[in-house]
C-alpha cells in the first residue's frame, strides 16, 4: 500500500508538481535558446532576428543557451522551493529576451510576446502571489523601457508605444488569471491530499481491525484460491505457514470439506453450518459464506469461527445445570444418609451382633462415608464461595504446607518439594490452593502406591518469565493417564479409580478458575504423570 499523499497549503502547488513544471520550463528555455541561434545562423531567416545589432543577438543567445544547459539538471531539483532563486531565474529570462528583442527591432520583431510564457510560469511556480505580480511588473517595465530606448534612438516610432502598453496589460492579465487558476488548483490538490490521507488512515484502520478480529476472514476467487486472509483464518486453517505465503494458495490445500461447501454455495446458495475439522488436530470450525457483488470475478468472502469456545460454553452450561441438579439431590440425600450412618454405628456397637453381620455393617459404614464425601464435594462445588486472595511467596508457603500435610496424615508418604525459582510469588486464596494441592498430592500418592507399592509425590515450583506465570508441577510415579481419557479428566463423576468419586479434579479446576488460575494434565517423556497449576506471577 502506498503512503498517503503529502498535504500542501491552499494556493500552492505540491513540491513534486513544482519540480516537474520547473523542469518543463527549463526545457522550453533550452529549446528557445537553440531556436534563437538557429534563426541567426540560417541565411533564409537571418533577416528576421538580430537585424539591429547582430553581435548583441549572438552573444545573448549563446549566454542564454549555456545557462540553460547548466541549470537544467540542478534547478529543477533544488530551486523549486526557493522563491528568491526563482525570481532570479525569471529576471534573467526577462533581461535576455528583452535584449534579444532590442537587437531585433523591439515590438516589431514579436519577441516580447515570449515574455507572456515567463509571466505565466512565474505565476504558477512562485508561491508568494505578491512576488509573482512583481515579476509581471518587472516584465512590463522591461518592455516599456526597451520601447522608449528604441524611440530615443529613432529605431522605433511613437506608434510602438501603444502595442507595448497593450502587451503590458496582457502580462498583468495573464499573471492574475494564472495565479487564480493556480490557487484553485492548489486548493483542489490540498483537498484531494487530505481526502487521500483520510482514506489511507481508514484503510490502515480497517486492516488492523480485520487482522485482529477473532473471526477468521478468507477471500476466495472463482478458481478457489485464497486471495486474502487474516491472522485468525491462518491460525484456524494452517498455523504453521506465515500469512504472507498464503496469497494465491489453493483452497483444497486447506480443507477438502471447506472447498466442497464453497462449491455447493456457488451452485445453489446453500450454506452448511455444521462444524468441520480443518487442520486434522481436532479443531472444529464453522464457516459462513457471502458473495461479493459488483466485481468482475465470482469472489466469496468466508467467515471462519472457532467452534471450540461454543462447544466449551455449551459444555459449561450442561455441567452447570448438572451441578445444580446434583446439589439439589445431594441436599435431599444428606439427611437420610446421616440416619443410615448413625443407625449402622449403633448396630455395630451391639455385643450380640454376629461376625458376618458385623462385616455387613462395616460395608454399610464404609459406603455411607463414601456417599457422604460425594455429597460434601457436590455441595462445596455448588456454593462456589468467592476467593479471599492473598499474596503468597511460595517458598515460605510451601514449607508450611509441607508440615501441615505430613502432620494431618497417619501415613503421609514421601513428599519432596523442589524450588526452581525461589522468588515465585502469586495472588491466590491460600485455602483454595491448599485444597487443590491436597487433592493432587493424595492422588499422586495413591497412584504411585498402586504402581510401585510406595507412596511418593513431587512438587516443583518454577516461573515462566516470558509469560509472567508461576507454574506448580505435581509429579507422581503412577502408570499415567490414557490418551483417550485426558480430555475428560476434569469432567464431574469421571474416574478410573476404584472407589473414586470423580469429583476431585473437577473441584480442583473450579477452585483454580475462581482464582484466575489454570490446571492441566501434561504427560512427561519419562512416563510420569504431571499436573500443572498455572498462576499469574506477582512482582
Amino acid at each position: 500500500m502506498s503512503n498517503p499523499a503529502i498535504l500542501v497549503p491552499p494556493g500552492a502547488m505540491g513540491s513534486e508538481q513544482n519540480a516537474l513544471l520547473l523542469r518543463i520550463y527549463l526545457i522550453y528555455r533550452t529549446v528557445l535558446s537553440v531556436v534563437f541561434l538557429v534563426l541567426i545562423t540560417l541565411p533564409a531567416t537571418r533577416q528576421l532576428v538580430g537585424a539591429q545589432n547582430p553581435a548583441l543577438y549572438v552573444a545573448v543567445s549563446s549566454i542564454f543557451l549555456f545557462s540553460n544547459v547548466a541549470l537544467l539538471g540542478a534547478v529543477a531539483v533544488q530551486w523549486q522551493s526557493s522563491n528568491a532563486k526563482l525570481v532570479l531565474l525569471f529576471c534573467v529570462d526577462i533581461v535576455c529576451i528583452t535584449l534579444l528583442s532590442d537587437a531585433s527591432g523591439g515590438m516589431s520583431s514579436g519577441l516580447p510576446l515570449l515574455l507572456a510564457i515567463t509571466v505565466a510560469s512565474s505565476a504558477v511556480l512562485i508561491s508568494n502571489r505578491t512576488v509573482a505580480t512583481l515579476v509581471a511588473a518587472l516584465t512590463v517595465l522591461a518592455v516599456l523601457g526597451d520601447t522608449l530606448r528604441l524611440m530615443s534612438t529613432s529605431d522605433a516610432g511613437i506608434r510602438a508605444l501603444f502595442p507595448a502598453g497593450l502587451l503590458g496589460l496582457l502580462f498583468f492579465a495573464v499573471s492574475g488569471m494564472v495565479q487564480l487558476v493556480a490557487m484553485r488548483l492548489g486548493r483542489v490538490e490540498a483537498l484531494a491530499s487530505e481526502r487521500g490521507s483520510d482514506i489511507y488512515r481508514l484503510q490502515r484502520l480497517n486492516e488492523q481491525i480485520v487482522q485482529n478480529m477473532q473471526t477468521g476472514i478468507l477471500l476466495v476467487d472463482s478458481q478457489n484460491r485464497a486471495r486474502l486472509l487474516n491472522a485468525a483464518a491462518g491460525r484456524l486453517l494452517d498455523p504453521s505457514r506465515p500469512i504472507a505465503l498464503e496469497q494465491g494458495r489453493e483452497l483444497m490445500d486447506y480443507s477438502a470439506v471447506l472447498t466442497e461447501r464453497i462449491d455447493n454455495f456457488r451452485l445453489n446458495g446453500h450454506q452448511v453450518r455444521t462444524p468441520f475439522e480443518a487442520r486434522g488436530d481436532g479443531t472444529e470450525v464453522v464457516a459462513r459464506f457471502h458473495s461479493l457483488e459488483g466485481g468482475d470475478e465470482d469472489q466469496i468472502l468466508v467467515f471462519l469461527e472457532d467452534y471450540r469456545p461454543v462447544a466449551a460454553y455449551a459444555q459449561s452450561l450442561k455441567l452447570s445445570s448438572l451441578g445444580r441438579l446434583a446439589a439439589s439431590i445431594a441436599h435431599e440425600i444428606r439427611n437420610p444418609l446421616g440416619a443410615i450412618s448413625h443407625a449402622s454405628q449403633l448396630l455395630n456397637e451391639s455385643p450380640t451382633l454376629a461376625k458376618d453381620d458385623r462385616r455387613m455393617v462395616d460395608i454399610v459404614l464404609t459406603n455411607s462415608q463414601r456417599v457422604n464425601d460425594i455429597v460434601e464435594s457436590i455441595l462445596q462445588i455448588s456454593r462456589r464461595e468467592p476467593p479471599k486472595p492473598d499474596t503468597l511467596k511460595l517458598v515460605d508457603w510451601m514449607s508450611e504446607y509441607y508440615e501441615r500435610y505430613r502432620s494431618a496424615r497417619d501415613n503421609p508418604g514421601q513428599l519432596t518439594i523442589e524450588y526452581v525459582d525461589p522468588q515465585a510469588r502469586i495472588l491466590m486464596d491460600p485455602e483454595h490452593l491448599e485444597r487443590v494441592l491436597d487433592n493432587l498430592v493424595d492422588n499422586a500418592m495413591r497412584h504411585s502406591e498402586v504402581t510401585n507399592q510406595k507412596q511418593s509425590a513431587e512438587l516443583r515450583v518454577r516461573v515462566d518469565r516470558k509469560k509472567r506465570e508461576c507454574v506448580v508441577d505435581v509429579y507422581d510415579d503412577g502408570e499415567g493417564v490414557e490418551a483417550a481419557d485426558i480430555p475428560r479428566l476434569f469432567e464431574p463423576f469421571f474416574t478410573r479409580s476404584q472407589g473414586g468419586s470423580g469429583l476431585g479434579l473437577y473441584l480442583c479446576r473450579e477452585l483454580c478458575e475462581l482464582n484466575q488460575a489454570r490446571i492441566a494434565y501434561v504427560p512427561t517423556t519419562e512416563g510420569r504423570s504431571r499436573f500443572q497449576i498455572i498462576i499469574e506471577q506477582q512482582e
